[in-house]
């Protein structure tokens, strides 16, 4: 049976072995009184162990390998930082190992002291061929306990994860959290299609020039477009001639430099999300709310994010999709689905990081306002609906892709409370 390395190091961090039998290749009894910490950097597997060998309390570090002879070819005879290790775990025992001293490190072969029901079901979860995820034919009967704490604990791993680049972008602005809310609206009003064009142009002028422009809807529309390259061409319509003069004197003013038009895409797009709606739609926004991100703060019921997120393109846009192109009279009002995009891609990890930075970090409040969101729709989710693992609200679709993409593509499970879940279930007594 093929064993992953990983395994053995799982097995030694819960001791899931048959301690009360435990010997070294050479007789002696061996008792865990501390396993280590884990050691995920270069150096030996585990630090600060404590055991005892032979009637003798040892302190110092565990290596773990697939076989005895794989210490050599990893060269750690040449090592000091491997002169502290007081037992050397392996699946099979196939040749003696020395310290720099030429003291043998004792060994410790534990393919025999593994449970045959955790062997097989670690042979189940790995080393069959799957379709979607390695426990396609389990995860549906794990129990809903384990279930909804772990798909919590995900979508606050996803919310982490979205830091990154919440971080860069307040450093980037001197800690200016209105600035960094409006480039990361800028982002996903672009979607995925459009969503890099869009944080470009969130980027490409200091938020403080948009601010001395809300005000006025026609200087914001002629901020953004004009940023956004929309603003090049020549047009025989007074509206588009009177952004572009009011463009130009911005340009000149502030010094700005606008982005590659280019960028931005309408191929395959329906209308609605055509880069020039979405842009008229963040300019009445803006000019609806100033210190959006200050309201945003203190919202207390989630249908007061609508209120705030539901605005519609100003009226030239009721009867065109782009500058050249009129088209049937519709008013292009944000959606109730695409406020829920926004809140999930940007106002809750937002808020998330913000009260983190401040140090009165509360979850619940977001894992309560993300609950109430309505489930997204996308193959992810669809898949573990036929597994029996059904979406009922935003947290879970988050939850869902932190879990693929995270833990499932990368063949985590070891790390996966469903993974361990199942590595540890026993077989029903007939």
């Amino acid at each position: 049976m093929k064993i992953n390395e990983d395994f053995l190091h799982y097995l030694w961090k819960h001791k899931y072995l048959t301690l009360n039998q435990l010997q070294t290749t050479e007789g002696s009894e061996v008792t865990i009184l501390n396993p280590g910490e884990h050691n995920l950097n270069s150096g030996p597997d585990f630090f600060n162990a404590k055991l005892i060998i032979g009637g003798q309390t040892w302190a110092g570090n565990i290596e773990i390998h697939l076989r005895s002879s794989d210490w050599y070819i990893h060269h750690h005879e040449e090592d000091t930082s491997y002169d502290n290790v007081i037992l050397h775990v392996v699946w099979q025992h196939d040749a003696e190992v020395y310290r720099a001293s030429n003291d043998r490190i004792p060994a410790l072969e534990i393919k025999n002291y593994v449970d045959d029901q955790l062997l097989n079901n670690y042979r189940n979860l790995f080393l069959k061929p799957v379709s979607f995820i390695s426990c396609e034919n389990e995860i549906g009967n794990i129990d809903y306990f384990t279930l909804d704490n772990w798909l919590e604990r995900l979508y606050v791993e996803r919310l982490c994860k979205r830091s990154e680049l919440i971080s860069e972008l307040l450093k980037n602005s001197e800690n200016d959290w209105e600035a960094v809310l409006f480039q990361l609206l800028c982002k996903n009003f672009g979607l995925k299609v459009n969503g890099e064009a869009f944080l470009s142009l969130g980027r490409s002028f200091d938020f403080s020039v948009l601010r001395f422009q809300q005000q006025d809807l026609g200087k914001l529309e002629a901020l953004l477009f004009g940023q956004a390259g929309f603003l090049e061409k020549k047009a025989e319509d007074k509206y588009f001639n009177d952004l572009k003069r009011e463009y130009d004197f911005l340009k000149r003013k502030y010094h700005l430099h606008h982005v590659e038009n280019k960028q931005f895409l309408f191929f395959r797009l329906r209308p609605v999300n055509f880069p020039t709606i979405r842009i008229a739609q963040l300019a009445r926004l803006y000019f609806t709310h100033k210190n959006l991100f200050s309201k945003i703060l203190e919202v207390e019921k989630i249908e007061d994010f609508y209120h705030l997120f539901s605005v519609e393109a100003s009226f030239f846009w009721q009867e065109h999709y782009s500058f050249n192109s009129p088209s049937k009279k519709n008013i292009k009002k944000v959606s109730r689905s695409f406020i829920d995009l926004l809140l999930i891609n940007t106002v809750f990890p937002l808020i998330f990081q913000y009260h983190k930075e401040q140090g009165k970090l509360d979850s619940n409040r977001i894992l309560q306002f993300i609950q109430e969101l309505k489930p997204e729709k996308n193959s992810i989710t669809d898949n573990f609906s036929t597994l029996g693992v059904v979406a009922g609200n935003a947290l879970r679709t988050q939850a869902f892709l932190q879990l693929k993409h995270e833990y499932c593509d990368k063949h985590l499970c070891l790390e996966c409370a469903v993974g361990n879940k199942i590595l540890r279930s026993k077989k029903k007594k007939p």
